[in-house]
C-alpha cells in the first residue's frame, strides 16, 4: 500500500513540530483501537511516513549543528562539526 500522492506531498513539507503532532494523535488512535481495521491500515501507513519525515528532519537539525572552537586564550577562533559520539 502506498501513500496518496497528496498526502506525501503534504507530509513532506510539514515541519518536525506538526509531524510529531499528527504522528502522537495516530499512535494514540490505534492504541485506543477506536478505528475500523481498514482505517488502522490506512493510518499505520501514515504514521510510518510521518515518522521518516520526523528522522529525515532530525538528520538534518543534526548535521547542522555546530559547537564554537576556542583558542588558547578561551577566545572563540571557529566552528567545528559537533560530535554527538564523545
Amino acid at each position: 500500500m502506498t501513500e496518496e500522492p497528496d498526502a506525501a506531498a503534504d507530509i513532506a513539507s510539514m515541519p518536525f513540530e506538526q509531524a510529531m503532532q499528527e504522528l502522537e494523535r495516530i499512535v494514540g488512535d490505534l492504541e485506543k483501537g477506536a478505528v475500523s481495521l481498514d482505517e488502522s491500515v490506512k493510518l499505520y501507513a501514515r504514521g510510518k511516513a510521518l515518522q521518516a519525515r520526523c528522522e529525515t528532519l532530525l538528520a538534518e537539525a543534526e548535521a547542522r549543528i555546530e559547537k564554537i572552537t576556542l583558542g588558547e586564550n578561551g577566545q572563540p577562533t571557529g566552528v567545528a562539526r559537533f560530535d554527538v559520539e564523545r
